[in-house]
C-alpha cells in the first residue's frame, strides 16, 4: 500500500504521525522546512513543488492513495489538481485547511478529490481510517462496482441464512449508491421459518434461481458469505467471480476481481456494516434490523467467535434497527415439517462419548438440520452434534460443537472433500455429499447405507472407534423437552 502526503499543515502532521508504524510506504512532499523537520523524525520527507505534477510523479512514484493537507500557506485548489493529474487513479482526499489561509471552502476541489474534508470535521480518526487499510479495502470496491456496465449478480449460498442475506441486501444497497444495479440471488429454498420472517417482514426482493441456472444475462457476479462458485450454491464452478465478501475459512485460494476474506470476524455482515459506514451510507430500518440479526445469528448472540469489529457493527446499527420486527423475526412459528425432522433427529441418535450423531432420513426441511444441531447440543455431556439427512440426489450435513478443541470446520472437510463438499468454523460447519459417491444405484436398502457411510466417515475423521452396540440414550431428557415445547 503506497500513500502520499501533499503538503503537511498541522492536520497532515498529526496524520502523518498516525500513520507511519502502519503496513505499506509513506512519503510526504512538503517545504523544505517541514521536509527537514519530518526527516529528523525518521519520516521519508522530500522538499518539493506539491503544485507541479511532473515533480510529484517523479519523486513519489507510485501511489494507492493521496492526502491533500496543506500548510498554512498551501493553494489547496492548485495541490489538489497537480495531484489528480499525477495520478489520475488514486483516490484523492483533502482537507481545506483553516479557511482563513486557504481560502478555499472545498467546493473547487470537487472536480479533483473524491472527498474533501471541512475543518470542522477533520478529526484524526476520521482521516486515519479513509487512507487506512479499511479506506482502500472500500474505494477498492467502490471503483470495480462503478466500472461494471450493467447489472451484478449478488449471489448468496444456497438456502440463505440471515447473515447472507443482510449482507447480499447490503452490497446490493452500496452497488446502488454509486450508480449499479445489482441484484439478490439464491439456489435452493428458504425454509427456515426465521429466515422467511426475515424476507416477508422486511420486504427484501430476492430472486430465487433454478437448479442448473446459470448468471450469463448478468455483467458481473458477488459472492457473499461463501467464496467459491460451485461449492454451496447452483453456480457452474467455472463461472467467474467479481467480488467475494465472506468471514469462512477459504477451502482454496480464491479468484476474484475483489477479495474481502476475514476470517477472524464473526459474521460477513459485519463487514457489510463497516462498507456502508465507510461510505456514510444510511442503512435505514429494515436494513439495520436485518444486519443486526444477522451478526447475532452467526455469533450465537455474542457468543461465539466473535470480535471487537463484530461488537462495533452491532453498535453502529442497533439505533435504527426495529426491535419489534425482531421479536416478530424471532418468534415465528415452527413448520410441522421441521418439527417432524426434530422428532426424527431425536429418534435415531447415536452417542459415542461426548459426540452425538443422527440421521433424519428423507429430507424436505434443509434448514431443519441447523436447528436439531443446536438444540441436541443442549443435551448433558454433549459437546459435539452433527445431523444429516438426505434427497434422491444429496446428503446434506450441519455439525456443532462447544467446550471442545474439535475443530469442525477440518473435521468436515477431512471427512467429506474427497467425495462432496464441506467447511465451516470451529464450532460451526456443514457438508454436502453427492447419494451416488456414497452407494450403487443398485442398493436396495439405500438408508441404511447412507447412514452407515456418513457416520463412519464422520466418527473416523473424529478417531473415534465407534461402539455399534450402543443404544440411544438420555431418551427422557428429550421427552420432557418436547413436552415443554
Amino acid at each position: 500500500m503506497q500513500r502520499l502526503v501533499l503538503g503537511c499543515g498541522p492536520t497532515g502532521y498529526d496524520l502523518v504521525t498516525r500513520l507511519v508504524d502502519r503496513p505499506g510506504s509513506l512519503v510526504v512532499l512538503a517545504s523544505e522546512e517541514r521536509a527537514e523537520t519530518l526527516r529528523g523524525e525518521g519520516i521519508d520527507a522530500r522538499a518539493v513543488d506539491t503544485t507541479d505534477p511532473v515533480a510529484i510523479r517523479t519523486v513519489a512514484g507510485d501511489v494507492d492513495s493521496i492526502v491533500v493537507a496543506p500548510e498554512p500557506s498551501d493553494e489547496v485548489d492548485a495541490i489538489a489538481r497537480a495531484a489528480r493529474t499525477a495520478y489520475p487513479d488514486a483516490f484523492v482526499l483533502a482537507h481545506t485547511g483553516a479557511p482563513a489561509d486557504s481560502g478555499c471552502d472545498g467546493r473547487a476541489l470537487a472536480d479533483y478529490v473524491d472527498e474533501v474534508i471541512e475543518p470542522a470535521a477533520a478529526t484524526n480518526e476520521y482521516l486515519g481510517e479513509r487512507i487506512g487499510e479499511r479506506g482502500v479495502r472500500t474505494r477498492n470496491l467502490v471503483r470495480l462496482l462503478r466500472r461494471i456496465e450493467g447489472t451484478v449478480a449478488v449471489v448468496t449460498h444456497d438456502n440463505p441464512d440471515p447473515d447472507a442475506i443482510a449482507a447480499a441486501v447490503a452490497l446490493k444497497r452500496i452497488a446502488n449508491s454509486v450508480g449499479t444495479t445489482a441484484e439478490v440471488c439464491y439456489y435452493g429454498e428458504i425454509n427456515h421459518q426465521e429466515n422467511r420472517a426475515l424476507v416477508n417482514l422486511l420486504e427484501f426482493d430476492l430472486r430465487t434461481l433454478d437448479d442448473g441456472e446459470d448468471v450469463s444475462e448478468f455483467d458481473a457476479v458477488a459472492l457473499v458469505d461463501h467464496s467459491q462458485p460451485g461449492v454451496n450454491d447452483g453456480l457452474p464452478e467455472e463461472t467467474p467471480i467479481d467480488i467475494v465478501i465472506d468471514h469462512h475459512p477459504p477451502r482454496a485460494p480464491i479468484d476474484a476481481r475483489f477479495v474481502d476474506l476475514r476470517s477472524d470476524v464473526g459474521s460477513t455482515s459485519t463487514l457489510l456494516v463497516e462498507y456502508l459506514e465507510q461510505l456514510v451510507i444510511a442503512p435505514g430500518t429494515e436494513l439495520s434490523t436485518a444486519l443486526l440479526y444477522g451478526i447475532r445469528t452467526d455469533t450465537s448472540d455474542f457468543s461465539r467467535e466473535v470480535s471487537p469489529i463484530d461488537f462495533e457493527a452491532a453498535a453502529t446499527v442497533i439505533e435504527a434497527a426495529d426491535y419489534d420486527l425482531l421479536q416478530r423475526i424471532q418468534t415465528p412459528s415452527i413448520a410441522t415439517e421441521t418439527m417432524e425432522h426434530l422428532g426424527e433427529a431425536i429418534r435415531n441418535r447415536q452417542i459415542e462419548g461426548e459426540v452425538l450423531t443422527t440421521c433424519v432420513g428423507e429430507l424436505g426441511d434443509r434448514d431443519a438440520l441447523a436447528q436439531a444441531a443446536d438444540y441436541l447440543l443442549g443435551m448433558e455431556g454433549i459437546t459435539t452434534t452433527f445431523v444429516f439427512g438426505y434427497t434422491d440426489e444429496e446428503v446434506y450435513a450441519s455439525a456443532r460443537a462447544r467446550g471442545t478443541d474439535v475443530d469442525l470446520g477440518e473435521t468436515l472437510r477431512d471427512a467429506f472433500d474427497l467425495i462432496g463438499s464441506a467447511g465451516g468454523h470451529g464450532d460451526m460447519a456443514g457438508a454436502q455429499i453427492p447419494v451416488g459417491m456414497l452407494l450403487e444405484d443398485d442398493e436396495e436398502d439405500r438408508g441404511t447405507v447412507i447412514e452407515e457411510v456418513v457416520t463412519d466417515r464422520f466418527f473416523d475423521s473424529l478417531g473415534i472407534r465407534r461402539d455399534r452396540a450402543a443404544a440411544a440414550v438420555y431418551a427422557d431428557f428429550f421427552e420432557a423437552a418436547m413436552e415443554e415445547e
